[in-house]
């Protein structure tokens, strides 16, 4: 499939959203603080563009930095737990337990611990994506032919050699599936923490707008916020399809 053809379906999808939604308001009669019409959102995010991308800027670091330590160290905590079953056994159970509590409860701890700024957006972050990508290389890491395995043994090669040259590429795919699902799951969980308390950001902005009952500036940080979702997450697929080819 050409690029241009998977293009096609989500234009497509974004027609039929923007006619359901507009024709929903003919409708129904919805009111505009509500659900505002679309030529009204996109005249609010002009008019307000500066601000806008001033606090994507801050959403996206924030979402970012998170992605990246929160990934790096769930794919290294996965490599260890399967070179180190006994550390699994007991490391488990406690990880289960952090991630059974929505990540957004943690948000009071944070915001003492770490203050308003970024870093406590960067730790909720972290702790959301990097579950996403944890649990992914696992069952890669573990999915593996106990007969490759063996086979691999019998030429001589250790615990580590075996996940190197067996385990990890043969994980891969899921490892990528997990990092392009944390993507969209990072700017969400910054854009939440922003709103509970922040100095700037999208989640910031919309927590503000909601307060001065701005609706159309909430319509639009909601907008900006998700086509820079989509635009990450495309690129990440991008990306997959290239480092994972063989899928």
């Amino acid at each position: 499939m050409s690029a241009a053809q998977r293009l096609v379906y989500p234009v497509l999808g974004l027609l039929v959203i923007a006619a359901v939604w507009e024709g929903a308001i003919v409708v129904f009669g919805i009111p505009t603080f509500v659900l505002p019409s679309l030529p009204a959102i996109a005249k609010a995010i002009a008019a307000d563009l500066p601000a806008l991308l001033a606090g994507l800027r801050v959403t996206l670091y924030e979402a970012a930095v998170g992605y990246v330590l929160g990934g790096a160290v769930a794919i290294a905590l996965a490599l260890a737990f399967v070179l180190a079953p006994l550390l699994e056994r007991a490391a488990m159970p406690i990880i289960v337990a952090v991630n059974s509590v929505p990540v957004v409860a943690y948000a009071p701890v944070a915001l003492v611990a770490l203050g308003m700024g970024s870093a406590s957006k960067i730790a909720m972050v972290a702790l959301a994506a990097g579950f996403a990508v944890f649990v992914n290389a696992m069952n890669g890491l573990k999915a593996i032919d106990p007969a490759a395995v063996n086979l691999m043994r019998s030429f001589g090669a250790g615990a580590l050699r075996t996940v190197w040259i067996l385990r990890l590429p043969a994980a891969l795919p899921a490892i990528v599936s997990g990092l392009r699902v944390a993507i969209v799951r990072s700017i969400i969980i910054a854009i939440v923490a922003e709103m509970l308390g922040a100095y700037a950001g999208l989640g910031q902005m919309i927590y503000l707008a909601t307060q001065q009952v701005d609706f159309l500036r909430v319509w639009a940080a909601i907008v900006v916020a998700s086509v820079a979702s989509m635009t990450l997450y495309g690129l990440f697929a991008w990306v997959d399809r290239r480092l994972v080819w063989w899928k």
